[in-house]
């Protein structure tokens, strides 16, 4: 048995190929699925089956694409009741490659239809060498109960029934391949290490040495982080079934004149997915801002409206493709077009342009310090309590969507993340929402503290 692990930054997912003689399995596959027909075809193997833990709330996953590029079945939750064809799997099931047993186990907790695979390899004994966990156990961390309004007390307590009672089981030395790594907002404390083994998380996890079931619903239902919006669409677009991804038109190209009357006509989302420096200095009015080198894909499922079409301000024309896939991670599908030439093209045509000019933390203490401007605080609530400034005022980038109208649109507001990529996306919001006098802390918190003005 051969195991390849794929990892995509960002929304920080791992997938697996799991490998016999002549056939594998893909394991948790992303959207983007020619990573795997490529792995395949480079070990001369044939796709078999497609595999799925639960239905993933921060990504679409492949599962369709993959199934029709090579004809392999799909295995999922049969508690997912999902709409495509596919083997609907419970407890106690096993599904067979070559001489690897796949036996399921129900792990309700993460999502209530969430299933583990154990796998054998009969080749080399009956002994379990590989739990494939999903979003029910990383390493460092377990997966979170609270996406579900009203369920979370309900989900946490049988997540530790069955992290107790069937994880904790298995021999300490069978290797644990989670869906996630540190990065991802599926749990609250996950290690940078992308594998482990069980006996490991018994005796570093922390959440695994909770042995008291109250005391582990307290801790999996209280003080967890922010969950973004996509969370509460992708479970249904997988459980569905997502467009197929050959189906979904690339990018078209579209000069200015022509990208000014789309925006207008169709009332499309326009997203500048460009350096936050570059944005800062020259930007179309009203545009979203998110900068591509970040955490996008989740930064852009957090906030971008799924219902309506997307143009994209890109710096070079393959940033228009990379953000169109990484859009469609997180289910945003309806990418229209890009703009041609980028804003130098924009602003030789004579068009409304707009900045937010980038302060030293000097500068902006100064103004701060003399009442001339408010420091808006957008980092997350966890970073805002772990190391707070003084003087500022804390609403997290993502909530300013609607919190901006505590904040008072005739101030000079300047804005500061831990970096400055998050603090210009809420300065974009500030900006399409009437503010004038905006502004971005260079070098956010670490250069401000730095400074000695962070406390």
């Amino acid at each position: 048995m051969i195991i390849q692990q794929f990892f995509i930054p960002g929304i920080a997912h791992s997938s697996y190929i799991v490998a016999g003689n002549r056939t594998c399995a893909v394991i948790d596959p992303a959207r983007d699925v020619g990573r795997y027909l490529a792995a395949a075809r480079g070990m001369g193997l044939t796709i078999t089956h497609v595999i799925e833990t639960h239905l993933h709330a921060d990504f679409v996953s492949g599962h369709l694409d993959l199934a029709e590029a090579t004809g392999a079945e799909i295995y999922a939750p049969g508690a997912g009741h999902c709409s495509f064809p596919h083997e609907p799997l419970v407890e106690g099931d096993e599904v067979e490659l070559e001489e690897v047993t796949f036996r399921v186990i129900e792990t309700a907790g993460h999502t209530p239809e969430h299933i583990c695979y154990v796998a054998t390899d009969m080749s080399r004994g009956r002994t379990p060498v590989a739990l494939f966990s999903g979003d029910t156990l990383f390493v460092g961390d377990v997966g979170r109960p609270d996406l579900f309004p009203g369920k979370a007390e309900e989900l946490a307590t049988s997540l530790f029934e069955n992290l107790q009672t069937k994880i904790l089981a298995l021999p300490d030395e069978c290797e644990l391949y989670p869906a996630h790594g540190m990065g991802s907002l599926c749990g609250r404390a996950m290690a940078a290490k992308r594998t482990s083994t069980i006996g490991y998380e018994k005796r570093y996890n922390y959440a695994l040495r909770i042995r008291d079931r109250q005391e582990f619903v307290q801790a999996l239902t209280s003080d967890m982080p922010a969950a973004p919006d996509h969370f509460s669409r992708c479970s249904e677009i997988n459980r569905e079934g997502p467009v197929l991804m050959r189906k979904l038109p690339r990018p078209a190209p579209l000069g200015p004149a022509d990208f000014s009357r789309r925006a207008r006509e169709i009332d499309a989302v326009l997203l500048d997915v460009r350096s936050y420096p570059s944005f800062s200095g020259l930007h179309i009015p009203g545009v979203w801002h998110i900068d591509i080198s970040g955490n996008f894909a989740t930064q852009a499922g957090w906030i971008i409206p799924p219902v309506r079409e997307i143009l994209l301000v890109v710096e070079e024309i393959f940033q228009a493709e990379e953000a169109a896939l990484q859009l469609r991670r997180v289910g945003l599908d309806r990418v229209a077009g890009y703009l041609e030439g980028g804003m130098l093209h924009w602003g030789t045509e004579g068009l409304p342009i707009d900045r937010v000019p980038v302060l030293a933390p000097t500068e902006a203490h100064a103004l701060v310090e003399s009442g001339s401007a408010v420091l808006l605080d957008v980092r997350s609530r966890e970073e805002g309590l772990a190391a707070p400034v003084r003087g500022s005022t804390r609403i997290p980038w993502h909530d300013l969507r609607t919190r901006y109208r505590e904040l008072d649109p005739g101030r000079h507001i300047i804005v500061m993340c831990r970096g400055g990529q998050r603090a210009s996306i809420a300065a974009s919001i500030l900006k399409m929402n009437g503010f004038r006098t905006v502004s971005n802390l260079g070098g956010g918190f670490s250069a401000y503290q730095r400074a000695g003005f962070a406390s």
